[in-house]
């Protein structure tokens, strides 16, 4: 292919680019200690009442604490709130909102993990927007500009603080809302890895296991493109050689500066390339029996891979060297096989259950989500096509 020069007329003619790729990520503050910018970054995206979403384990930790008292020392008059549980459910947000609105708020800040920071993302959806939040369900139908949005992880793993993806549960119907558009992508994201050392075992390992999970996805998917593959490479081989490490030595700096890096390289990358059935069946999951996101991801992603590298597994050979894997002598198929395997070996190692019964699933229910799954966003840049029989066969196979 060679590239033209510009046009001034029968400008219809000129074909669209098939293989352009968008990305959008906010400024970055990465390092241990970088909480303490968050009243300065504030106060220069021009908040003076900013709301602060999160969740009563960051409270007890003392994490709000130091992020309230360095607001205040920036002279602002912060807002707390932290009535938010893991998977956040619509009416937790709506009752955030007003919360928001009652007090004049104009800057939200979600500190936290993925489930804070999606409910913090969906207050500035309804205080940009209005409505209901089920209403944004779906691709680009934010329309309207958010309030200033900032974003403090205190997980390594969901990426949420740097992508356009906001999920929040739908309680009526025990389903995952997911949520995409630009205008979600927060404008400030604080990555403090002092923050990681106080998660619980199984949420450092399930958050691990879900941002592997964005690093493979958005590798093999169907809108990945060279700004992302380097991202997703690079999670993966930050967190198969690291997550294991912050297990046993929660404190220790480098494993906790490479957990960080990975969780934002897996976001920045699935951001853009969106993700793939792993995920689109995960949501059904999560939405029916409110379980760890991270957990389903690390026990459904080995099937998925397998499945989809049944038709072409060649994408899955970068991949499984990156997870270090010697691939020189393996066909594709067997490095695709001996990745999944890696991953299931890993799961295991960190605590993860081996199957979704662990998580309460069962066969009753595996019909319904199947349906469901066929549905979810994530589905349609999933590489292989999946039938509603071959999602039923996945679930089967992982419970």
């Amino acid at each position: 292919m060679e590239l033209t020069g510009p046009r001034t007329k029968n400008l219809e003619s000129v074909p669209a680019q098939t293989r352009v790729a968008r990305t959008g990520s906010p400024e970055i503050v990465f390092g241990p200690g970088a909480l303490a910018d968050v009243g300065c970054c504030a106060l220069r995206g021009g908040a003076r009442r900013p709301f602060l979403v999160t969740d009563p384990g960051l409270v007890e930790a003392g994490w709000v604490a130091e992020a309230v008292g360095h607001l205040r020392l920036s002279g602002l008059r912060p807002v707390v709130w932290h009535d938010i549980t893991p998977n956040p459910k619509d009416h937790e947000v709506e009752a955030a909102f007003a919360a928001y609105r009652d007090n004049s708020c104009d800057m939200v800040i979600g500190l936290g993990g993925g489930s804070c920071i999606d409910a913090a993302k969906s207050v500035a959806i309804l205080a940009g927007n209005g409505g209901r939040i089920l209403d944004y369900e779906g691709v680009d139908r934010v329309t309207r500009p958010l309030p200033p949005t900032m974003m403090v992880p205190s997980t390594s793993g969901t990426g949420s603080d740097v992508t356009q993806f906001a999920v929040v549960t739908d309680t009526v119907h025990l389903v995952k809302a997911v949520i995409i558009s630009e205008a979600v992508v927060p404008d400030i994201s604080i990555i403090d890895p002092r923050l990681l050392t106080t998660m619980p075992e199984w949420l450092n390992a399930a958050t691990g296991l879900d941002a592997l999970t964005h690093g493979i996805e958005s590798f093999v998917s169907r809108a990945h493109s060279p700004l992302t593959d380097r991202r997703a490479l690079d999670a993966v081989r930050l967190v198969v050689r690291h997550l294991d490490r912050t297990m046993d030595r929660p404190e220790e700096a480098g494993s906790r500066m490479a957990m960080a890096q990975g969780a934002l390289e897996a976001g920045m990358a699935f951001t853009s390339a969106i993700l793939g059935a792993t995920h689109a069946m995960s949501h059904q999951v999560g939405g029916l029996l409110d379980a760890p996101h991270g957990v389903i991801n690390g026990v459904l992603l080995p099937h998925v891979i397998r499945f989809n590298a049944r038709t072409d597994p060649s994408r899955y050979v970068p991949l499984a060297a990156a997870a270090g894997i010697d691939v020189g002598r393996c066909s594709p198929e067997d490095a695709a096989y001996l990745l999944a395997d890696k991953v299931e070996r890993l799961a295991d190692a960190v605590g993860v259950p081996g199957g979704l019964r662990a998580v309460g699933l069962t066969e009753k229910a595996i019909p319904r989500l199947a349906a469901t799954t066929l549905k979810d966003a994530c589905m349609a840049t999933n590489p292989r096509e999946a039938t509603e029989s071959d999602v039923e066969q996945l679930f089967r196979e992982a419970l």
